[in-house]
């Protein structure tokens, strides 16, 4: 014991004495790339109208963003471990407070696609920089704990969080508010980056891996694409067909040149690692299950339940407080008493249960006594999830690899939530169609029949995300298997056989 006390003593001791403030910092900067994939759903009809979008090109206001965001990652990741991670964090800020002025003075559809575009190319460097930022400057098991802790809650909770943003400001302001309040923000983070945080070294003689860029971005891109696309298309509609069998060749032929490159964009050793690859597939299945479940509700409460824009941010805020005590108040004051799955299965459970409560709803349920509650458990289910999941995927990483490690499990959030918001939203829109044609009997009851069948389709679809938690739950339990970290372990800094 005294041992260990002296090792977190010179642990404390060596550590940068303003890496507090600097955690607040990232966190500022990571807030705004996660509700940036949100902030702009509620204010997307204001902005149709204002730009004379059509219906069918209006998806690409979100599809833009995550269509570059998801697929550069990787890139985003290798280039903040070569160039160092503080300065691709503050290009990343630069560069998105600048896309989002664009998008905000946006005269036409084409040039508010190019800037959301824009956004997620510089969201893509940005942060992958900011999670290996956080990785290398909090190595102590429990200073780790609550650092996590909190980044968990914005990645759980980021979403939410833009609903209720984007719905204050589109009522109060203007849906180019969306976009305009990133500046203030940025610049905030970009001050208090040059001025608290410091970078760790870059890898030694290390390189670009160009056929790996393209192999890896292409394959990624192809597969966010396809899944975008899968909703209005259709999942057998020949393009999307071929996007997918495009992105799994290219991914493919990726794995087998990461095997023979000098310097590989990717070290296979981070996903042959089992609890980091458990914690990268529990990653993109739980993020499956709850971007399914943000969308439906949105559309739930505005339609369903007669919500303003307002209304139904708030009507989230209990969910973003109960991942707030998930991560900070329960997982980061246990995990290094615990491993890992001890909190992630649990995790995992509870948003199941959560989900479950969810398929009770009905056109006229209350949200005090049927929607609020499903929310605190999907709320503490994420919490107890996320926080281990980043800490574990990002623990024992040389400092020159934590780049590319943060940018594959930021790729597993984007992957798992483009596939499940196209997967779910099919589902709901089949069922709720089938519902709609058998019960349409009395014309009279049409409307009510309609808002019947809607509500209908996002409960099958709800229980799907149900089981897709569950399958989380059970990959977690089988696949990591890493014991509570111990106070004085170090961040493994060994020179790459390539390297050395």
């Amino acid at each position: 014991m005294s041992a260990a006390r002296t090792g977190e003593g010179a642990a404390a001791a060596d550590a940068d004495p303003r890496r507090w403030w600097g955690l607040m910092v990232i966190a500022l900067a990571q807030l705004m790339v996660v509700l940036d994939a949100t902030i702009v759903n509620i204010a997307l009809p204001s902005a149709q109208r204002d730009l004379g979008m059509s219906d069918g090109n209006r998806q690409w206001v979100i599809t833009a963003y995550t269509l570059a965001f998801g697929g550069l990652l990787l890139l985003g990741g290798r280039v903040a471990d070569l160039v160092g991670r503080k300065r691709t964090f503050v290009v990343g800020l630069v560069g998105f407070a600048a896309a989002s002025a664009i998008g905000g003075a946006a005269t036409g559809p084409g040039m508010l696609f190019g800037a959301r575009a824009l956004q997620g190319v510089f969201a893509a460097v940005l942060a992958p920089s900011a999670l290996s930022l956080l990785t290398t400057t909090f190595t102590d098991s429990r200073e780790r704990g609550k650092a996590f802790g909190i980044y968990g809650t914005l990645a759980g909770s980021g979403a939410a969080v833009g609903f209720i943003v984007g719905g204050a400001l589109t009522e109060y302001l203007n849906w180019r508010w969306c976009l305009y309040v990133n500046i203030p923000i940025a610049v905030a983070a970009v001050i208090g980056a040059l001025v608290l945080l410091q970078d760790r070294p870059r890898r030694p003689g290390a390189r670009l891996d160009v056929p790996g860029v393209l192999l890896g971005c292409g394959g990624l891109v192809a597969l966010v694409h396809g899944f975008s696309e899968a909703e209005p298309r259709g999942w057998t509609d020949p393009y999307v067909l071929a996007l997918f069998a495009a992105g799994i060749v290219l991914l493919l032929v990726f794995v087998w040149w990461q095997t023979r490159a000098p310097v590989p964009l990717l070290p296979l050793h981070i996903i042959r690692d089992r609890n980091r690859a458990g914690c990268f597939l529990t990653m993109m299945l739980a993020v499956m299950g709850m971007f399914g479940m943000f969308l439906f509700m949105t559309y739930y409460l505005q339609v369903a339940l007669g919500y303003s824009p307002v209304k139904t941010g708030l009507a989230f805020l209990p969910l973003t407080v109960s991942i707030l005590v998930g991560s900070t108040q329960i997982s980061a004051r246990l995990l290094h008493r615990v491993g890992p799955r001890m909190l992630m299965v649990p995790g995992m459970l509870l948003a199941c249960a959560g989900m479950v409560v969810l398929t009770r709803m009905t056109v006229h349920s209350a949200y005090a006594t049927e929607i609020l509650p499903a929310l605190i458990l999907m709320g503490l289910g994420m919490g107890l999830t996320f926080m281990p999941v980043f800490s574990t995927a990002t623990a024992g990483v040389a400092p020159w690899d934590a780049g590319v490690t943060s940018a594959t499990v930021n790729t597993s959030q984007q992957v798992g939530g483009s596939i499940g918001t196209a997967l779910l939203n099919t589902v709901a829109t089949t069922s709720s169609a089938s519902y709609i044609t058998a019960h349409l009997t009395d014309p009279s009851r049409r409307e009510a029949v309609v808002r019947e069948g809607m509500v209908h389709g996002y409960t099958v679809a709800i229980w799907l995300a149900a089981g897709i938690m569950l399958l989380a739950g059970l990959v977690a339990g089988l696949m990591v298997t890493a014991r509570a970290p111990k106070p004085d372990t170090p961040t493994d800094e060994r020179v790459p056989e390539a390297v050395a």
